[in-house]
């Protein structure tokens, strides 16, 4: 067996993207750090130091997951400065577009933050919804919406677009009706807010 050399100790870091390359071309069941030790070229046992066990590994992929989420929602929304809808069209079809490119992660994040999750994994989930709750935030600056209203509408906001990620992961609808439905719903979700003022 060939070794990898790991510069700067970056072994976790290459677990989990092997993890990662596993998880999205065969699912969760296909994990074991056994196997992701041989993919990387160590010891079957040097994973251990990384990860005590299969859940760590599990956690920590969840954990990476939703911060990368996080991420990338507040990245794509703060491409709109100034413009509250622009910048909630853009947060919502980051997470989208993570749905579509990472289906099983996705899954894996929402299992492991709802089955008795670890600190980090809470913590993590924590800073999505913060995100989403700073992004919601930013209407009661534009004039949007009221601030009593922003952790309700945050709520209807991440299970709006979850469950439009959900039909197009699981082939329901295309990428393109979610893209839309996505468009639809920031659209009706705005003027809904706004009516009820």
């Amino acid at each position: 067996m060939s070794h990898r050399p790991f510069h700067h100790g970056n072994l976790r870091a290459v677990l989990l993207e092997e993890a990662e390359a596993v998880l999205r071309e065969r699912g969760v069941d296909a994990l074991s750090l056994r196997e992701l030790a041989r993919a990387a070229g160590v010891s079957h046992g040097a994973p251990r130091s990384h990860f005590i066990d299969r859940s760590a590994l599990l956690d920590a992929l969840a954990e990476r997951g939703f911060l990368r989420l996080a991420d990338e929602m507040r990245g794509a929304a703060s491409r709109a400065p100034g413009d509250h809808a622009l910048a909630l069209g853009a947060a919502t079809s980051a997470y989208l577009r993570f749905a579509v490119r990472e289906p099983a992660l996705l899954d894996l994040m929402f299992a492991a933050k709802t089955d008795g999750p670890s600190e980090a994994v809470r913590n993590a989930a924590d800073r999505l919804f913060g995100t989403m709750t700073d992004i919601m935030g930013a209407g009661v600056e534009a004039g949007a919406y009221d601030a009593r209203d922003v952790g309700r509408l945050t709520m209807l906001l991440s299970a709006t677009v979850q469950g439009i990620s959900a039909l197009v992961t699981s082939r329901r609808i295309t990428t393109s009706q979610g893209e839309a439905l996505v468009d639809d719903a920031i659209r009706i979700f705005l003027a809904g807010v706004s009516a009820e003022r």
